[in-house]
């Protein structure tokens, strides 16, 4: 796999951003994307009239960023290239356009946009932070909502190097790292979730993508994050699979990993089409492999 983007081409800070708006006119300017989304309120819209940065528009994650899940495969399966590039139209996106993603969530649910747009060819970066660094920093906010004139963003086929099929994730273990990017609870399988089983993929290692966030915040430096993860055996060249419940966090964690300089594959259907797949096995306990069982 290439490698990916380097940190600076995939973060932006709110100081930077705020410049790049004070300096841009028309075209030039960073077209911005508010993705607030939350797994308990998935609907962010009045969040966003309530305020947002001037000149967002709002991205409905369930609607625009994923299709209609199926029992089969996974909660937020990806939408076909048609209905992203009619959505993108919709945003006001047109070819060539910096934009900038952001949200209200530590950027989990902004990540999800980052990783489907740059994957299509998209010059894309996250507010690093988010709204609150935003809004830290002392920059205004907006209270309407945007009406963008429609674009004519064109999106490039992205193929498949970047995603991790169900068998793909299964023997990831054997040929590099398989992470499971859920909290330490949902991995040992010690509390209930929205899916039918509890517990991990056998031979997956947990690193909460939480644990990429620093206490401000903000994603952890590049340096840092690599250290953290050179301790399970990942280097630039490691062959690594995330995955999380639904296929949202996970890119988070493949956000993490690009602005460390390394390329991960992301297993879409994550947990909730795995715990759905009949003879998978299933970990459950503290360890890559603990007690198993099968679905």
């Amino acid at each position: 796999m290439s490698r990916p983007d380097r940190a600076s081409e995939v973060l932006v800070r709110a100081p930077e951003l705020a410049a790049e708006i004070a300096a841009a006119s028309g075209a030039r300017r960073p077209r911005l994307l508010d993705v607030r989304w939350r797994l308990d309120r998935p609907e962010g819209r009045i969040d966003y009239l309530d305020g947002h940065i001037p000149g967002a528009v709002y991205v409905d994650l369930e609607r625009e960023l994923a299709a209609v899940g199926s029992p089969e495969g996974g909660r937020h399966p990806l939408p076909a290239l048609a209905d992203l590039q009619a959505a993108a139209r919709r945003w006001g996106l047109n070819d060539g356009d910096r934009v900038v993603v952001y949200d209200d969530n530590e950027g989990v649910p902004a990540a999800r946009a980052w990783w489907l747009l740059r994957r299509h060819g998209v010059d894309v970066r996250v507010l690093d932070g988010g709204l609150r660094a935003w809004v830290r920093a002392g920059f205004r906010l907006q209270r309407s909502d945007a009406a963008p004139r429609r674009g004519q963003i064109s999106l490039t086929d992205a193929g498949g190097a970047d995603v991790a099929s169900i068998d793909d994730a299964a023997t990831a273990p054997q040929r590099g790292v398989l992470i499971d990017a859920r909290a330490p609870q949902h991995y040992r399988g010690t509390v209930p979730g929205l899916d039918p089983a509890a517990g991990h993929i056998p031979g997956a290692v947990n690193v909460p993508t939480v644990a990429h966030i620093g206490a401000d915040g903000l994603l952890r430096d590049a340096g840092e994050i690599a250290a953290h993860l050179s301790g399970i055996g990942i280097r630039d060249d490691t062959d690594v699979v995330v995955y999380c419940n639904s296929g949202v966090a996970s890119m988070h964690s493949a956000l993490a990993l690009a602005h460390a300089g390394i390329a991960a594959r992301v297993f879409v259907g994550s947990w909730s089409q795995w715990s759905r797949s009949p003879g998978r096995a299933i970990a459950v306990g503290a360890s890559p492999d603990a007690v198993i069982s099968a679905v």
